[in-house]
């Protein structure tokens, strides 16, 4: 039987936990889908084609991939303690989360809308539909079961780089595997942590592909 004082400290952490991989979540995925957009609609061959613009954002969001999220958690304390007003806890563990989570799910939504069929595009075009139009209309629509599974896969990701965060006082499940599992000795907490983010990992990536399903016209469940 579980300790109820560890119960409750596991219970605190997962929500610190949840509460930061939504917050970065919503907040990548805000600022990663205009970034994927715009890579895909200025490629060459595209309705916006231009090649300046094209290869500037891949360098900046290769360059975002590149950094190991521990490093760019470390790099960028200034920023974190300007947006967030401290550069610990949960809170401010969203900033470099949400920074780590922008280009990965620009790559993404590039590889979704790319899936998209160009005779759709040009048959839009045709009708005089506008590049914006296209991107609201086709392009986003299109792709939706795509994007809807590259969000769960950046989702999943964050819950792992959640824990990490609790390497420098991030907290959530992460900062209760350090502090209380491996300063203290203790396998056991740290066994019901790895337990924790297990489950949460398999929720939601479940709760994914079951959205993806649905919106999938082409294979209706």
């Amino acid at each position: 039987m579980l300790n109820p004082q560890v119960m409750q400290l596991l219970w605190q952490a997962t929500l610190e936990t949840l509460y930061m991989v939504a917050c970065s979540t919503a907040l990548g995925t805000l600022f990663g889908i205009p970034v994927g957009v715009l890579l895909v609609v200025t490629a060459p061959g595209h309705i916006l084609p231009n090649a300046f613009v094209h290869r500037i954002t891949g360098v900046i969001v290769n360059i975002g991939r590149s950094v190991p999220f521990i490093i760019l958690m470390i790099a960028i304390i200034p920023f974190t303690r300007m947006i967030a007003g401290t550069s610990i806890g949960t809170t401010a563990a969203i900033v470099p989360l949400t920074v780590s989570a922008i280009p990965y799910v620009a790559r993404l939504v590039e590889s979704a809308l790319s899936e998209v069929d160009m005779g759709v595009i040009e048959a839009a075009e045709s009708m005089g539909a506008t590049p914006l139009q296209i991107i609201w209309k086709v392009l986003l629509p299109e792709s939706l079961p795509s994007l809807v599974l590259g969000i769960t896969i950046t989702t999943v990701s964050l819950v792992s780089y959640s824990a990490m965060a609790g390497a420098i006082g991030g907290g959530g499940l992460g900062d209760l595997a350090i502090r209380y599992g491996y300063q203290r000795f203790r396998s056991d907490i740290m066994l019901q942590t790895v337990v924790v983010l297990v489950v949460l990992v398999q929720l939601v990536q479940m709760a994914g592909n079951a959205l993806a399903r649905r919106l999938d016209h082409r294979h209706p469940s």
